[in-house]
């Protein structure tokens, strides 16, 4: 899922965002205006992401994005008198709560595109409901190689996947420190963290690094000292680890505590603050490939990282790509003469092109995903920071 970037100017407005929703869900909308899908030209935006459960320290990030950029584009008044309006509902992080949110966004909120959900596991459950129902989607987060777009052409992403991200990554790290062996050792129970495997193995077998020693584990795992003690005791060069972000600070903690001192490479479930924050002095040196340059002077991410300071939010890469999900709606909207229907948004999303966001100049590929230009960054002083 599991990195750096870009976005927009606008102006600020403050709204109203995430009122309490009924039912007790930890749902709300932003926006104004009311009405259905396309009701007084008011786009209404379901967005499906895990405010509860495993990917919480995403989600959290992904909803202040949200909140941003639904400020500018409202603020802006660029869309020819249309608005949007964003309904929040938490998928609590499982393929169930994915199901349960979407069925309602399409049935009863009568959305006219939905952003999220967090998770790629869950989206390979949820997104073939939109599918069905012809209501676009957008992926702001879901990196897994294959089985999202592949669903239908409904469904979009932002996010660059990881085959598009970690051959480069592997490719820097090793000119620059030349390693010769890799150990592996990856959550086999999660569609995303088991596809991060799939391409960081290719890639290292690509780059004529051999493999010593592959080691799994599971979710809801905490003790990952016997699968550590083995991978350290062949000695590699570099350990690779594909997890999500809570394992992830775990599993980097118990390797330093095991005595293991050598560079370490995550896959995109490392790209949060809070991998940092619970990692600790652990965390240092620990390289990510990323579709988010933080580094980056453009006045879309300047803007950006100032939106994310005014809500008091550390700006990261999924803040960023959510942020990006709702400039690159409106943007859809505009293509489509400023109509906001389900089908006026699936064509306008083929119609972007090098639109200025926070992940650079963005495009669509001619399958639905992300185009732009993926970066490698180190932890260095408690921060993300480019790696040179």
């Amino acid at each position: 899922m599991p990195r750096r970037s870009v976005v927009p100017v606008g102006l600020l407005l403050p709204l109203l965002f995430f009122a309490a929703c009924k039912g007790g869900s930890s749902g709300g909308e932003s926006g104004s205006g009311a009405g259905g899908s396309a009701s007084g030209n008011v786009a209404k935006v379901g967005a499906a992401l895990s405010i509860t459960g495993l990917a919480a320290v995403y989600g959290a990030g992904q909803r202040a994005g949200i909140e941003a950029a639904v400020e500018n584009v409202n603020g802006s008044n660029s869309l020819g008198g249309a608005r949007l309006q964003v309904l929040v509902e938490d998928d609590g992080s499982t393929k169930e709560g994915g199901i349960n949110v979407f069925q309602k966004f399409i049935n009863q909120d009568k959305v006219s595109v939905i952003i999220g959900p967090t998770l790629s596991t869950t989206a390979t459950a949820a997104d073939p409901l939109a599918q069905q129902a012809k209501v676009p989607v957008l992926g702001v987060s879901n990196t897994a190689p294959s089985g999202i777009t592949d669903i239908g052409d409904y469904i979009f992403r932002d996010s660059l996947t990881e085959a598009q991200v970690i051959p480069g990554a592997v490719k820097k790290a090793k000119a620059k420190l030349g390693f010769k062996t890799a150990g592996m050792l990856y959550g086999n129970d999660d569609v995303f963290t088991k596809a991060g495997y799939d391409v960081m193995k290719k890639a290292l077998d690509d780059e004529g690094v051999k493999i010593i020693e592959t080691q799994t584990f599971a979710k809801p795992d905490r003790d990952f000292s016997a699968q550590l003690t083995s991978l350290k005791s062949k000695v590699p060069n570099i350990l690779l680890v594909s997890a999500l972000a809570e394992n992830a600070a775990a599993i980097v903690a118990q390797a330093r505590q095991l005595g293991y001192d050598g560079p370490i490479m995550g896959g995109n479930g490392f790209n949060a603050p809070a991998f940092i924050k619970n990692g600790g002095a652990a965390a240092e040196g620990v390289l990510v490939g990323t579709s988010w340059n933080s580094a980056s002077t453009e006045p879309a991410n300047v803007t950006f990282k100032e939106a994310m300071q005014k809500k008091g939010v550390a700006p990261d890469q999924f803040a960023a790509q959510a942020y990006t999900g709702v400039l690159i709606i409106a943007e859809a909207i505009r293509k489509s003469g400023n109509k906001t229907g389900r089908d006026d948004i699936k064509n306008g999303f083929a119609q972007v092109k090098d639109l200025d966001t926070p992940l650079g100049k963005f495009s669509f590929t001619e399958k639905r995903d992300a185009k732009h230009e993926p970066s490698v960054q180190e932890v260095k002083g408690g921060k993300f920071q480019v790696f040179q």
